[in-house]
């Protein structure tokens, strides 16, 4: 005989397991902020900055910005050469958006 499945606890699961990968995801774009350097800006001049980025429809600019964030991600980048971590990688350095625009 089968055995009934308990489709409430495996909702609350995946609810928790959706819960848990924003909550590693805000944590990782903190410590992206913070291992770029842009900690340095205020809120508002940060938020300004990434609402301009997301807005733009200049092609070559968001290649060179994939480029520069390789680069990053391969230990090239702005704070001396150290690795970031875990907090992405060259493959996931650009699933964030369209680049056409």
């Amino acid at each position: 005989m089968r055995k009934v499945r308990d489709f409430d606890a495996e909702l609350k699961a995946l609810n928790d397991k959706a819960r848990s990968l924003k909550a590693k995801k805000i944590e990782q774009l903190g410590a992206l902020v913070t291992a770029t350097g842009a900690d340095a800006f205020d809120a508002e001049t940060l938020a300004g900055i990434l609402l301009d980025a997301v807005g733009s429809k200049n092609v070559a600019a968001k290649e060179a910005w994939c480029a520069k964030g390789a680069a990053f991600f391969q230990g090239r980048g702005r704070k001396g050469g150290g690795t970031v971590g875990n907090i992405g990688s060259v493959d996931g350095a650009h699933t964030g958006g369209d680049a056409a625009g």
